[in-house]
């Protein structure tokens, strides 16, 4: 079942695979204020329906992990990012985390939320 998401104002649009079994609330600085609920796919399952041109890229820290952003209305939409592994980036593996919040027709108040400490782990 494809699953279309899209930021406020429409300019930034996706498609996934299939909706997610299970949702990512991490408590690091970057994503405590952004608010975004992580639903993780690998780069297959997800389609950039936008022009990579009309997206905006933050990168911070380590500048290993990619957040893109609408450049119209701001949302968080979806980050690029190593696979970890015991807490340790694998950078021949990468993930895609979509802003659950983002999902059009998913209902993710049923949706598990696992919360990961990012605040005391990077």
């Amino acid at each position: 079942m494809t699953v279309h998401g899209s930021c406020h104002c429409g300019k930034t649009k996706f498609e996934l695979t299939h909706p997610p079994a299970e949702t990512t609330a991490c408590t690091c600085s970057y994503c405590a204020k952004s608010g975004a609920l992580w639903a993780y796919y690998p780069p297959e399952a997800f389609k950039l329906l936008t022009a990579e041109g009309d997206r905006g890229l933050y990168l911070w820290n380590s500048r290993m992990v990619e957040h893109y952003f609408c450049p119209g209305c701001g949302m968080t939409t979806y980050g690029v990012s190593p696979v970890f592994v015991d807490f340790k980036p694998d950078p021949e593996k990468k993930q895609i985390a979509v802003n659950a919040r983002l999902l059009d027709d998913v209902d993710i108040g049923v949706i598990p939320v696992t919360v990961i400490d990012g605040k005391n782990l990077w």
